[in-house]
């Protein structure tokens, strides 16, 4: 299946490629400095006034004909250490929206000015940087054509001059900050800018992009010429040292009667840090030593539903930069590498994730040359002996090695090959678990991205190896979509062997074959308050790999978009659930209640819908439900959040999810809470302060995570975080009530960026 599904592949590919409309991009040539540019946002230096200017932005969203209502002229130029990009940006004072004074604000939220790169005109990679009126920055890599990771930090500078009628903006990126290789001859760059105002919903771009793409999408670009070749770049070196100090007390309780055994306090400190190291201006190594990274907000708690495990996204920065090259692997319930399974795991004495010490580590990632990307990544950690258990996390070194081949100018052939090892040596075979001294997986992956970018498709093979024979098995899948201006579909198909095993990865369910079909169409009318609405059609229909269907999820739903980006869906489902084991619905398991048996089926339908609003307004929100019946009983949940915006200072806010179950007795019955008030609040350009509190009464919890964040210089902070959690609500017949404590810390944080 999978050959036949890649010689199929190849034929549309090469179909695609050979008569895909393609049109003329626009064209900007760049020109070296003559003198020097004055960082104030006044674009009046005599090298600005010689630059080739560039404008008339054509309009994506409500509709992508026509010109922008504010004009924007982009003009470039450059010097041996910076690139620099002046804009001037017509648009009222009075109608700014800026949402925080803090970097690497949410799309969406701000007016802004976004400048995007593609040095290697794959289509696939590049650099996203963006200012707003006020000049608060943000900037972001692309990977996949056009997912942004904001999570990448850099050094450049800008400064805003603002007016009356318009704003203006100089921009100077450091070439040290970019990754780009110079060729002999012409050189040229890929090449975009937009615009979004948040009043009035307006977005405009500088090449055209249908309104059915993301405007960040590196199918869609012109071409920036370089009629003199950009610097080759010396070396490239940046360190970053760290240096903690923390106080934290642990409540410890006996496990019978919950009473409080002893409350160790605990002082401590550490150091440690990065460095970046250009080893050629496309191809990058990172390096650290005791990493730490307490400054990371805690993880945005779920109500666990399922009967498996979650999937928590990574925040941790080190992990993030090219991460397509490490993360992206397989489907998003197989992914052979989950960079959280390194230095984070699960307490077995409190069933909270805690952090595990990462000794060092190495990644190198980036461009060989203009159709070859490498990355390779090794981590060791250290050994854990959790407390008041008898449970020990042995020590592990972690390593992945990925090559990528792009071919048919925006698709790719990839390979990927990860290795764990665990340091059992000195442990009983009672405390490693029947942990293997070895792990590995191998694969091999497709990707295919079209010029026009309507067809999207993933095509891969994996396998893992394990000196046990029941962890020595294989997934397979693929996938291909079509999407068009009204039309849109997609079939997809993975297989997942019952001894596949990724020990480094996230793979929550094994022994199941998985389809996935949908179909929409939308329509987009030419008057009125509606952008756009459409029918669509959805579905996961999963089986044993005996095909004996296990699980059945179909959809068919109705949605609207209005002209001020708010939106709505509805639908109905049908949904089939085939129990092998016994299972508690609400997963509390609690006294007096039985779980539903195994070798049991339940067939049931609901509707589903949401509702979500315009950021144009400072009170913003949204909310989904889902009501009907659920196994053998029925449900009604409520989710969503309401935030307000005091502009330009921040937001405050509050997350809400509620699960009502109800299930026939002796069966579980539960109302779940989750509510999530949170503060953040931008003093000024520099010192930010956040607050996010979580009760959650299914894992009875109480979370406060405060942040205090001074930026002293570029890339370099002083963080304070205090981190408190406590029962949410009291135990019958043991000493907690309602916000007992367990743990507390505080931690001081310095980083420092310092280029060599």
């Amino acid at each position: 299946m999978l050959v036949r599904s890649l010689l199929l592949l190849l034929l549309l590919q090469n179909f695609n490629t050979l008569y895909a409309q393609e049109t003329t991009g626009k064209v900007l040539h760049i020109s070296r400095a003559q003198g020097t540019i004055k960082l104030d946002g006044i674009i009046d230096e005599a090298d600005w006034q010689s630059a080739e200017a560039s404008g008339n932005f054509i309009r994506t969203f409500p509709v992508d004909t026509g010109f922008a209502t504010d004009a924007t002229e982009i003009r470039m130029t450059f010097n041996d250490r910076f690139l620099y990009v002046s804009a001037k940006c017509m648009q009222p004072r009075k109608n700014y929206t800026v949402q925080s004074l803090k970097r690497d604000f949410s799309p969406g939220t701000s007016d802004v000015l976004n400048i995007l790169f593609g040095p290697f005109k794959d289509g696939l990679n590049g650099f996203a940087f963006g200012v707003n009126p006020l000049n608060v920055q943000r900037e972001a890599l692309i990977d996949n054509g056009a997912n942004l990771a904001f999570e990448w930090d850099n050094k450049w500078y800008s400064a805003v001059h603002n007016t009356d009628e318009y704003w203006s903006v100089e921009i100077a990126i450091p070439f040290k900050t970019l990754r780009y290789k110079v060729a002999p001859g012409q050189n040229s760059w890929h090449v975009n800018f937009t615009r979004a105002r948040v009043k009035d919903w307006e977005v405009s771009c500088w090449q055209r992009v249908p309104r059915q793409f993301s405007t960040n999408n590196l199918a869609f670009v012109g071409t920036l010429i370089w009629n003199d070749p950009p610097p080759t770049t010396g070396p490239n070196i940046a360190l970053i040292p760290y240096a903690t100090a923390r106080y934290g007390v642990d409540y410890r309780r006996d496990p019978n009667t919950l009473e409080i055994t002893s409350k160790p306090d605990q002082w401590g400190g550490n150091i440690g840090g990065d460095a970046k190291i250009g080893i050629t201006p496309s191809l990058n190594l990172d390096l650290t030593i005791n990493p730490d990274f307490s400054q990371v907000e805690v993880d945005r708690q779920v109500a666990n539903l399922s009967r498996f495990e979650l999937f928590f996204p990574e925040r941790r920065q080190f992990f993030l930069e090219n991460r397509d090259l490490f993360a992206m692997f397989g489907f998003p319930s197989t992914r052979p590498f989950f960079s959280r399974r390194i230095g984070l795991a699960r307490n077995p004495r409190t069933g909270l994730n805690e952090t595990v010490p990462i000794l060092a580590g190495a990644r190198l990632s980036g461009k060989l040359n203009d159709n070859w990307r490498i990355g390779a990544l090794n981590m060791q950690t250290r050994q854990v002996d959790w407390r008041d258990t008898s449970a020990v996390l042995p020590g592990a070194n972690f390593g992945v090695l990925t090559l990528q081949r792009k071919v048919f100018g925006r698709s790719a052939i990839s390979g990927i090959f990860v290795n764990k090892t665990n340091a059992l040596k000195d442990l009983t075979t009672a405390q490693h678990g029947g942990m293997q001294p070895w792990h590995r997986v191998a694969g091999l992956e497709y990707n295919l991205y079209s010029k026009d970018n309507r067809w999207e498709g993933e095509w891969y093979y994996h396998r893992s190896f394990s000196p046990d024979p029941k962890q020595r098995g294989g997934t397979l899948a693929s996938f291909l979509g079509y999407n068009d201006r009204h039309f849109n579909t997609r079939l997809g198909y993975l297989r997942v062997d019952s001894f596949y095993t990724a020990e480094a990865g996230f793979v929550p369910r094994t022994g199941t074959q998985n389809f996935f079909p949908g179909i929409g169409y939308r329509f987009f009318p030419e008057k009125g308050f509606i952008n756009s609405w459409g029918l669509n059609a959805d579905g996961e229909l999963v089986y044993d790999i005996g095909f004996k269907l296990l699980d059945r999820d179909l959809y068919l739903g109705a949605n609207t978009t209005f002209k001020d980006q708010s939106g709505a869906n509805i639908g109905v489902y049908n949904a089939y659930t085939f129990l092998f084991n016994a299972f508690d619905p609400t997963n509390l398991y609690a006294p007096g209640t039985q779980p539903l048996p195994a070798d049991t089926s339940f067939s049931y339908f609901g509707v589903r819908g949401e509702y979500f609003s315009s950021t144009t307004f400072d009170l913003q929100g949204f909310v989904e439900f889902n009501a009907g019946q659920y196994f053998n009983g029925h449900i009604f949940s409520l989710d969503g959040n309401f935030t307000y915006r005091i502009q330009p200072f921040g937001t405050v806010g509050v997350s809400y999810s509620y699960n009502r179950i109800r299930l026939p007795e002796p069966y579980a019955s539960a109302d779940l809470w989750l509510l999530g008030p949170s503060a953040e609040l931008s003093l000024n350009r520099r010192l930010f302060v956040s607050g996010f509190f979580q009760y959650n009464t299914q894992a009875n919890n109480f979370n406060i995570n405060a942040r205090l964040q001074w930026r002293f210089a570029p890339v370099s902070d002083i963080f304070l975080v205090y981190t408190d959690n406590t029962f949410a609500k009291p135990i019958e017949r043991t000493p907690v009530h309602a916000f007992s404590p367990k743990n507390k810390t505080v931690v001081l944080k310095m980083v420092y960026w310092l280029n060599v």
